[in-house]
């Protein structure tokens, strides 16, 4: 089937205009899709990445749907997505599987951070979202990446790779091998308070970056969150704590020269001060408390996961030289060093920022 006809199995009931490539997405295919009275956005969900789409659909679904029917949704944005003839929020053929949704106008996303007050937006957003999920049961939710932010597990991994050394290479990484080995406790420090339940599970959007944060033209301010495809249960100290480990640094995740890498902590405190406005009063007193943990649990678990495709031979991410991996993993976990260092005054900013569930 075209395009043109695969859009006609959503019921949107407008006539097409142009179908046209859209965004620098690098694991679905996106189209605009331009009609009389609305745009919209087509994808082709890749079910190599996710293999389970029919789960991944009916997370984003129960999701949005349960933030549209809020008693505060006339005041915040979501996607909205399109039902298909085949009855489900998917219409899949011999080309693919594909989902369609409104396409938000007058919005843009930033890739880089340009300045604190578009940090102080994205953390009101991320805060936002989870605050509006609160009373959403997570359970309900599939796991469409299995252990993905199960850093004891990850630690594991790396164990195993460690011990395989397939690609000959941890004679060269002696003191990144220690900075994780040292750290084998601190693995376990959020999933085991998940499990005992002293922190609660949550719905996580699990890709809190900057550019899945969708701002308004007009306002300037942020919309919501965007690539829902990793909404699955887990701690809201993921979403805090990738967010922080993407925005906060000074130089870029393949940065060369450590000497330009630093923690910022004056971004994390505009992060930080428009997350809690954001959640509100829904954030608990140790959630509040383990702020700091989840930055720096995400980073760790991030440079771990470098190091851990160095050793086994760049066969998760994409590399553009031998070292590609190993520089990544350093820049991690320069942040995490750091992080260490400025613990006390990560905490001290939670607590200036909460009162009473709210900024003072």
């Amino acid at each position: 089937m075209t395009l043109n006809e695969i859009v006609k199995q959503f019921n949107i009931n407008d006539k097409i205009n142009d179908i046209s490539p859209y965004g620098e997405g690098h694991i679905n295919d996106t189209y605009l899709v331009t009609c009389d009275s609305n745009q919209y956005i087509l994808q082709r969900i890749n079910t190599k990445v996710f293999p389970n789409y029919y789960g991944l659909m009916d997370n984003i679904q129960q999701v949005t749907k349960f933030i549209h029917s809020s008693k505060n949704s006339e005041n915040s944005v979501c996607l909205k997505f399109y039902q298909s003839s085949q009855g489900d929020l998917t219409f899949k053929d011999e080309s693919g599987c594909y989902r369609l949704c409104d396409f938000i106008k007058d919005s843009y996303v930033y890739q880089t951070v340009e300045d604190a007050s578009v940090l102080e937006e994205a953390g009101k957003c991320i805060g936002l979202f989870i605050s509006q999920l609160d009373s959403f049961d997570a359970s309900s939710l599939c796991e469409v990446i299995e252990n993905f932010h199960h850093t004891a597990i990850r630690f594991d991994t790396f164990n195993k790779s460690l011990k395989q050394n397939k690609a000959n290479r941890k004679n060269n990484v002696e003191k990144e091998i220690e900075f994780v080995l040292n750290r084998k406790q601190f693995a376990c420090e959020i999933v085991s308070k998940i499990d005992s339940k002293e922190l609660p599970l949550r719905v996580t959007h699990n890709d809190t970056k900057l550019n899945n944060i969708l701002f308004s033209n007009t306002t300037k301010k942020a919309l919501c969150l965007i690539d829902l495809d990793t909404i699955m249960p887990g701690s809201l100290l993921y979403d805090f704590g990738d967010a922080v480990r993407f925005a906060c640094s000074t130089a870029p995740e393949d940065e060369k020269d450590l000497d330009k890498v630093h923690f910022d902590i004056s971004l994390y405190e505009s992060f930080t001060k428009g997350f809690l406005e954001g959640i509100g009063k829904n954030i608990t007193p140790l959630e509040l408390e383990m702020l700091n943990v989840g930055a720096k649990m995400m980073t760790f678990e991030c440079g771990m996961r470098f190091l851990t495709d160095y050793l086994d031979g760049d066969e998760y991410f994409k590399v553009k030289y031998a070292e590609h991996n190993l520089v990544r993993a350093r820049t991690q976990f320069k942040l995490v060093y750091e992080m260490e260092q400025k613990e006390q005054q990560m905490r001290d900013i939670a607590y200036k920022y909460y009162s009473n569930g709210g900024v003072q």
